[in-house]
Parts: structure tokens; sequence; C-alpha cells
């Protein structure tokens, strides 16, 4: 029971607030615009529901075109990290060698000739 009595107070609470607000004339005035506007696009809607099926269909496709573009980057983006990590590996031992190599070139050269 005092949920239902919660949401009553939300509710008379919202309307109160928003009768309040109506009493600036600038909010009236844009609330009135807002309420026409609307009232337009509604009846065009009801008056054209083909327009709203075209739109639909339009951002449909749209969002698959999107997660299409989307996926084959990331696959794209996987392949790249995959041969990433292959070739780290490589690179690694081929710094090691080479550090190696200079080490023995360095030992060489600082031993004393006989």
């Amino acid at each position: 029971m005092g949920k239902s009595l919660f949401l009553k107070g939300v509710f008379y609470g919202a309307l109160a607030g928003g009768a309040l607000s109506l009493l600036d004339k600038t909010t009236r005035e844009s609330v009135a615009a807002n309420c026409k506007k609307a009232t337009k696009q509604i009846t065009y809607y009801v008056k054209n529901p083909d327009e709203v099926i075209s739109q639909i269909q339009d951002m449909t496709e749209k969002v698959q075109s999107t997660y299409e573009q989307v996926s084959s980057e990331v696959s794209f983006i996987m392949e790249k990290v995959d041969e990433l990590k292959d070739s780290t590996a490589e690179v690694v031992e081929l710094v090691e060698e080479t550090k190696e190599a200079f080490f023995e070139k360095e030992e060489e050269s600082a031993a004393p000739i006989h």
C-alpha cells in the first residue's frame, strides 16, 4: 500500500511542478510551440504511415551497415593483434641475439692482445 501512495505522490508532485512552471510566460509559450510542433508531426505521420515505415527501414539499413562495418573492422584489428603477438616473440628473440652479439664483440675488443 505504501508503494502506491509513493507513486501517487510522485505523480501529483510532477503535476504540481508542471503547473507552477507554466506560470512563467516564456515557459508557457515554449510548451505551446512544442505542443503545436508535435501535433503537426503526429498528424503528418498519421496521414502518411508509409513515410514512417520508410524512415524505419532506412534507419534499420543504416544500423545494419554500421554493424557490418564495425564487425569487419574489429575482425581486421583482431587479425593484426594476432600477427603482432606472433611477431613480438620473433622481435624479442632478434633483439636478444643482437644484444648478445654486441656483448661478444665488446668482450673480444676489450680482451688484451698477446
